[in-house]
């Protein structure tokens, strides 16, 4: 089925241009949800007006991202969790924890399904991806740091501090 996209369709292409795409696709998503129209003579007039206001949109997407991707560069985020002796975490950071944690620090309302692949499970510094689009996915920082040693340093800092008084 050839169709012309009304809309910039992820996976598939830019509005204002013509596909062929399996039938059952076209049918049952594309035309009922308004992305695409069938594509024939008359539409083909209007597709030059549709790339043009898509290509409007996608500039002031590419601008938003661009920004967005300077901020979450510089982002650091920091978990503390229990850990084994090999730096093994018992349980995990997970990728809803590492989103709230960006969100919270940029006041912005990324989806989870856009940030990390796979939770965290060790100790350390990990860079994080955010995919924004094809195009954008800068990577921020989470530092995840042992329970335990933070329990032990908080302990020496209150010995130190009444040994002084």
């Amino acid at each position: 089925m050839k169709v012309l996209l009304k809309v910039d369709v992820e996976n598939l292409g830019y509005a204002g241009e013509v596909y062929s795409v399996a039938n059952g696709y076209g049918r049952n998503y594309l035309l009922p949800q308004g992305l695409a129209v069938k594509a024939s003579e008359g539409l083909l007039k209007q597709a030059e007006a549709w790339r043009k206001r898509a290509e409007a949109r996608r500039e002031e997407i590419r601008a938003e991202y661009e920004a967005l991707s300077a901020k979450i560069v510089e982002v650091v985020v920091s978990f503390t969790a229990r850990a084994g002796e090999t730096g093994k975490l018992y349980g995990s950071i997970t990728t809803a924890q590492l989103t709230d944690a960006l969100n919270e620090q940029l006041g912005t309302a990324i989806d989870r399904r856009r940030v990390g692949v796979s939770p965290l499970r060790s100790l350390g510094e990990h860079k994080i991806a955010v995919r924004l689009n094809a195009d954008f996915q800068p990577e921020f920082t989470a530092v995840v740091e042992n329970e335990d040693e933070m329990a032990v340093m908080a302990v020496v800092d209150t010995v130190d501090s009444t040994e002084e008084e």
